[in-house]
């Protein structure tokens, strides 16, 4: 086994490396991104169709990802079953099925929004979000059909020994920290300063929590505390794969690596809107951190693979690939924007959404079923492209 972090797509990676007699469980990490988690779907769909029969023992999401890696860890078919029902569910996608967007919806929540700035909130009801994901919570719940609120398709898949464990993330806006729901075989909990994980039969209020984008989508209740979107502090994305026992990770990033050409390029002209700044913003707390985690995973398997074997206190070498977008997200969502609702292009454009060349916090947003067709499109193409290291990822 090759312990390296690679990239597929974007800045080249470290080197390969020579082989590690490490061997254990495949993990497969998908990071958030709202409507950019359809980009997985794409992966997902040219795994199925190259390995029909794999199957990741080890599945951890966060955000939309982790509305991936429940449906594929509670599955009762093969892998390429679940990959199919999958796809179609994220390709019947629209906004009426995400959250609320009659116009009166939208503009009441705008209409409230004001009333507490101008009255110290003390006239209108309290706003949660600027939209009601309650269509959202619906569509999953036709979708896992959970029984007595418990997805027992996880249960079964962790008894007939196809799956070993399944974790996804949330922020408690409680307590602050990050929260790992985790259902598995004999597995142990950690905790580490601001996040910890938990044993639990993971249900749909569990994934609505770790979707819920801050701001825009409302907190999630689970037990006594209130959960917002997963990615907001858990800056080890690839922490709960490894906890877990992963000796090998595949991991999805949602995020376009930049050419320095294109870091340089101006976005927006003058002072920067709303949407630039949620959109930078957003990116550099849901997006950046997978390759931060993935340099430290890096180092350490450099470190370990200077020492022998007996004097590695536990620790173990860990080849992680990672598959990402050859084209940025946000600029092709530029594209689709004139397509979306009217009432809900309206609001986004007061953001400031037309004046950035690359709204990044639109794209996040933006379920509209082309942009989701193309993001599934690219998804597959890119890792088509890259089929030869992902073979040898996998026969290593």
């Amino acid at each position: 086994m090759r312990a390296t972090a690679r990239s597929l797509g974007g800045s080249p990676e470290p080197s390969p490396v020579p082989n590690s007699a490490d061997t254990g469980e495949i993990a497969l990490v998908m990071t958030g991104g709202g409507a950019r988690g359809a980009y997985q779907i794409g992966l997902l769909r040219f795994l199925a169709r190259r390995y029909p029969d794999l199957r990741f023992r080890i599945l951890a999401g966060v955000s939309a990802g982790a509305v991936n890696a429940v449906h594929l860890a509670q599955h009762h078919g093969s892998f390429s079953q679940a990959v199919d029902e999958l796809t179609a569910l994220w390709q019947e996608l629209v906004p009426e099925t995400v959250f609320r967007i009659e116009s009166h919806s939208l503009m009441w929540n705008v209409v409230r929004s004001g009333l507490h700035l101008v009255t110290g909130g003390k006239t209108a009801p309290r706003i949660k979000a600027m939209v009601d994901t309650e269509p959202l919570a619906e569509l999953l719940m036709e979708a896992m059909a959970p029984i007595n609120g418990e997805l027992t398709g996880i249960q079964y898949n962790l008894d007939r020994g196809v799956l070993s464990a399944v974790a996804i993330s949330a922020t408690s806006y409680t307590t602050g920290q990050s929260v790992t729901w985790v259902q598995g075989r004999d597995i142990e909990t950690w905790e580490r300063p601001n996040r910890r994980a938990i044993k639990t039969k993971i249900g749909v209020p569990h994934v609505m929590a770790s979707s819920a984008l801050p701001v825009f989508f409302p907190a999630i209740q689970v037990g006594q505390a209130w959960y917002g979107d997963g990615g907001m502090r858990l800056s080890a994305p690839l922490s709960p794969a490894l906890h877990l026992g992963a000796h090998k990770i595949l991991a999805v990033s949602n995020r376009y690596v930049r050419t320095k050409a294109e870091a340089g390029r101006v976005e927006v002209v003058g002072y920067p809107p709303p949407a630039q700044v949620l959109g930078v913003l957003y990116n550099a707390v849901f997006l950046d951190l997978i390759d931060q985690d993935a340099l430290r995973l890096d180092r350490m398997n450099t470190i370990l693979r200077r020492l022998p074997e007996q004097e590695r206190d536990g620790m173990r070498v860990v080849e992680l690939i990672v598959l990402r977008p050859s084209r940025d997200l946000g600029r092709l969502a530029r594209y689709y924007e004139p397509r979306l609702p009217g009432t809900f292009r309206f609001l986004t454009r007061g953001w400031g959404t037309r004046l950035t060349t690359s709204p990044d916090i639109l794209s996040m947003l933006m379920f509209q079923p082309d942009y989701i067709r193309s993001l599934i499109e690219l998804g597959e193409a890119d890792a088509e492209a890259r089929a030869r290291e992902i073979d040898a990822f996998f026969q290593a």
